[in-house]
C-alpha cells in the first residue's frame, strides 16, 4: 500500500514516526543520547540506478564500490507528489503522483515510464522532506516556502555549500539552495543563490566565457542564464573577495553576511584547475564561488572526436584539461567548509550522470559514474584523516533512475564482458523512470534509516522514501 504521508510538512510526520514507530530513539533523544552528526555530506548520483554503478563496475573490473559496502544499503523511492510539468508560463499539465508499485516495476516498462519524478522536485524532497509537483524547486504543492538542508545546517550555526558538475543553477543543487516556481528560471536561481542564500560554497559549471569543450569565447560569450546574467557575472570576478554589493537589473543587491558576524560576506571566484586545486589544502577564502572554465558540464557535453559515438567505449575522446575533476571540487569544498568548528553540511552531485543517460551515451555514462566514484572515494578518504565515523555521516545515493538500463532485454542483467570492454548493456528509455534507486549510509545515525524503510519492494528489499533523507538529518540536527 502507498503511502501519502510525504505531502504533509516533515515535522508532522516526524513526531507521529518517532510516537509510533522508534519510541526508544524518542527518549534517548531526551536523555542526550541520540547521535549528533558534526557533519553532513550527501552526494548524489544524479540518474543513478543500480545498473549504472554495476556496469562501470564491470568497465573497471571493481567487485563493489566502496560505498557498496557501507553498513546501511537500502532501496529509495522518489515518485513526487504531482506528476507531468510545471511551465515556464504558469501553465499546469501536473496529475497526483500515483506512488510505487512493486509488481508492475518489475514487469511493465510502459508504468515504469509513467508519472514519473523530474529533478527539481526530487531535489526539494530530498533537500525538505517533502514531496511536490515537477519542476518546483523548494516550493510545495500549496505554494509554500520549503526550509532547505541549507538553510537548516545555517541556522544552527554550521556552514553550508553546494557542489555540482553540471551548472550550479540547475535542478538539483538549486533545490537545497533557492526557492521558485519553476526550476527554468535559471537567471532568477542563480541570483537568490548567490545574493540572497547564505552558503560559503557554491560550486558548478555555467560559466558563460567558455564552451563545452573549455574553448574562450571571444567576442560575444554563452547565455549567461546559469550565473544570473552577463553583468552579475562581471561584477563578481571584477569583484573577487572584495564586492558585497551589485548592480542587478537596476537595482543594488548586498550579498549575504554567511557567518553570523553582522557583515556581508564577498565570493572568492575560483575558475581555472590550478586555482581549485590550491584550495585543496592550506588557508582558503571564507567564502567561494567555483565556476570552472567551461559551459555546461564538466566533461559529458565535449565534442565527440575520434570516431566516437553513442555506444562507443569510455575516454575515446580526449579530456578538458582546462577543468576539475569532481573529486577536486569536492575536497576544496570541504576544506573551505571545515573551517568552522561547529561543522557543515554539503552536497555533491554527480549531475552528468543523468546528462549522458539521457543521451544514451555509454561510454560517457561510465565515465561519469567513475567520477563520481573518485568523489565518493575522495570523501571517504577525507573523513578516515580529517574526521572520523563518529562525527560524520555520509549519504550516498540518486534522485531517480535514468535511461531504463537493463542487458540485453528489460529485466534481464547486465552482462559482464571483461575489464576494459563495454558492458552488455542496452537503455531503454532517454528519460526518468520510476525504477528505485540506491541508498548508502555510513557515520552517525544511519542505521536509523532502517527505521523509515518500512515499505517492500519484491527485489530490492525495504525501502524509504527518498523525503525522509532529511528528514532524519533534521531530527539529529535539532534547532
Amino acid at each position: 500500500m502507498n503511502r501519502i504521508h510525504c505531502y504533509f510538512p516533515a515535522s508532522l510526520w516526524l513526531c507521529i514516526a518517532l510516537l509510533f514507530s522508534f519510541p526508544d530513539q524518542l527518549f534517548a533523544q531526551k536523555s542526550g543520547e541520540l547521535p549528533r552528526p558534526k557533519n553532513v555530506i550527501i552526494m548524489i548520483g544524479d540518474g543513478m540506478g543500480y545498473n549504472h554503478i554495476l556496469a562501470s563496475n564491470y568497465y573497471l573490473g571493481i567487485s563493489k564500490q566502496v560505498y557498496e559496502t557501507f553498513p546501511v544499503r537500502l532501496a529509495s523511492c522518489h515518485y513526487p507528489a504531482k506528476a507531468g510539468s510545471y511551465g515556464d508560463n504558469g501553465k499546469e499539465k501536473l496529475r497526483w503522483g500515483t506512488g510505487y508499485n512493486t509488481v508492475a516495476a518489475w514487469t511493465d516498462t510502459a508504468w515504469l515510464k509513467r508519472n514519473v519524478t523530474e529533478s527539481a522536485a526530487s531535489a526539494t524532497a530530498l533537500a525538505t522532506g517533502v514531496k511536490t509537483y515537477n519542476n518546483a524547486i523548494g516550493i510545495s504543492i500549496h505554494g509554500d516556502t520549503l526550509v532547505n538542508l541549507v538553510q537548516w545546517a545555517k541556522q544552527i550555526g554550521k556552514s553550508a555549500g553546494v557542489v555540482t558538475s553540471v551548472p550550479f543553477s540547475h535542478a538539483t543543487p538549486a533545490g537545497f539552495v533557492a526557492h521558485n516556481a519553476t526550476r527554468t528560471h535559471y537567471s532568477q536561481i542563480a541570483c537568490e543563490m548567490l545574493l540572497d542564500s547564505r552558503c560559503d560554497v557554491i560550486m558548478g559549471c555555467g560559466n558563460p566565457m567558455f564552451d563545452n569543450n573549455g574553448k574562450p569565447q571571444t567576442g560575444r560569450w554563452k547565455d549567461a542564464k546559469f550565473v544570473g546574467d552577463s553583468a552579475l557575472f562581471s561584477q563578481l570576478i571584477a569583484g573577487s573577495g572584495t564586492r558585497t554589493e551589485f548592480a542587478v537589473k537596476g537595482k543594488m543587491k548586498r550579498v549575504q553576511d554567511c557567518d553570523r558576524d553582522g557583515k556581508p560576506d564577498a565570493w572568492t571566484v575560483v575558475s581555472d584547475a590550478d586555482g581549485f586545486r590550491a584550495l585543496m589544502a592550506g588557508k582558503t577564502p571564507k567564502r567561494v564561488l567555483g565556476c570552472p572554465q567551461v559551459y555546461e558540464t564538466l566533461q559529458q557535453a565535449r565534442k565527440m572526436e575520434n570516431g566516437e559515438s553513442r555506444n562507443s567505449p569510455p575516454f575515446i575522446t580526449p579530456h578538458n584539461s582546462r577543468v576539475p575533476d569532481l573529486s577536486t571540487m569536492a575536497k576544496g569544498a570541504i576544506n573551505v567548509l571545515d573551517n568552522n568548528p561547529a561543522g557543515f553540511f554539503l552536497i555533491i552531485e554527480g549531475g552528468a550522470i543523468d546528462w549522458a543517460a539521457h543521451d544514451n551515451q555509454k561510454g560517457r555514462l561510465i565515465e561519469e559514474m567513475k567520477d563520481f566514484n573518485e568523489a565518493v572515494l575522495a570523501v571517504v578518504d577525507w573523513v578516515t584523516k580529517n574526521s572520523s565515523w563518529k562525527e560524520t555521516l555520509l549519504v550516498v545515493t540518486a534522485d531517480h533512475e535514468t535511461g531504463l538500463l537493463w542487458g540485453g532485454g528489460p529485466f534481464l542483467p547486465i552482462e559482464n564482458s571483461g575489464t576494459g570492454k563495454l558492458p552488455g548493456m542496452k537503455f531503454f528509455s532517454g528519460e526518468h523512470t520510476q525504477s528505485l534507486v540506491p541508498l548508502f549510509a555510513k557515520g552517525p545515525g544511519c542505521e536509523l534509516y532502517r527505521r523509515y524503510a518500512d515499505e517492500q519492494d519484491s527485489v530490492r528489499g525495504p525501502f524509504i522514501q527518498q523525503s525522509e533523507i532529511p528528514q532524519l538529518i533534521e531530527f539529529l540536527w535539532p534547532k
